[in-house]
């Protein structure tokens, strides 16, 4: 059974660069059935979908957040990671990693996603 942890920084400054890593368990992230997403829900507001790796190693962004977001991976320790730059307090959300079968570009329609990390407060404030 496949299991996603979020680790990261809970508190940021405008301007810093996010690190957000997640920790797979129970299947490996080369895994040919699976992308690896990120997803982000801001306080009062929909899901976001961020950008994606697949067990390829190729990456998918979402085109508003392409020019902040690098999504890579670590195979030896089974962990994908999520760097955003220049952030601003209305990246504050709550960040996801999730897995797929398939790869919609955009979607977030929580069903298309299994299983979830149970997710990670980010807050940029000065």
């Amino acid at each position: 059974q496949v299991q996603l942890q979020e680790s990261g920084p809970g508190l940021l400054k405008p301007s810093q660069t996010l690190s957000l890593t997640c920790t797979v368990s129970g299947g490996s992230i080369t895994n040919n059935y699976y992308y690896w997403s990120w997803i982000r829900q801001p306080p009062g507001k929909g899901l976001e979908w961020m950008g994606a790796i697949a067990s390829s190693g190729s990456t998918y962004y979402s085109p508003s957040l392409k020019s902040r977001t690098s999504i890579s991976r670590d195979t030896s320790k089974n962990q994908f990671t999520l760097q955003l730059t220049s952030v601003t307090p209305e990246d504050t959300a709550v960040y996801y990693c999730a897995a797929s079968k398939t790869l919609i570009l955009g979607a977030t329609d929580k069903n298309l996603y299994e299983p979830w990390g149970q997710g990670t407060q980010v807050t940029v404030s000065s």
